[in-house]
């Protein structure tokens, strides 16, 4: 009896190694309850929490001029800071909740998206 269910199986076994892993339509994409808050501070609380950012990764920004959302890179949300001094940092806040901080004007070089405020302010869904 066992015999007869095993030559009923093994055709079916050999077809299913043949077949490929499909691959999801769209990336799957990690966000954080962190990261969906700063989209809805408002412009003071937002450069607050920036600015926070920068001053914890050792950069100082006396005052946040302008900030605002960029895009997303990868699974971190990328913000941008305009500070007093003429500084520009891209804040990039992942699904921990930790942010990393660079100068804009290093971003070209590490292949990064520029500081450039999206028009809508809102990551693409």
């Amino acid at each position: 009896m066992r015999a007869g269910w095993m030559i009923v199986l093994v055709p079916f076994a050999a077809t299913a190694c043949d077949q490929k892993p499909t691959t999801p339509d769209r990336p799957i994409v990690v966000r954080s309850e962190a990261q969906d808050q700063l989209h809805k501070l408002n412009d003071l609380d937002r450069a607050i929490g920036l600015k926070r950012a920068i001053y914890a990764s050792g950069a100082v920004c006396q005052r946040v001029v302008t900030s605002g959302y960029v895009t997303e890179h990868q699974n971190l949300s990328m913000w941008t800071a305009s500070c007093a001094d003429g500084k520009q940092w891209a804040i990039f806040v992942g699904p921990d909740g930790t942010a990393q901080v660079r100068p804009c004007q290093d971003l070209a070089q590490l292949k990064l998206p520029a500081c450039v405020i999206a028009p809508a302010g809102k990551p693409k869904a």
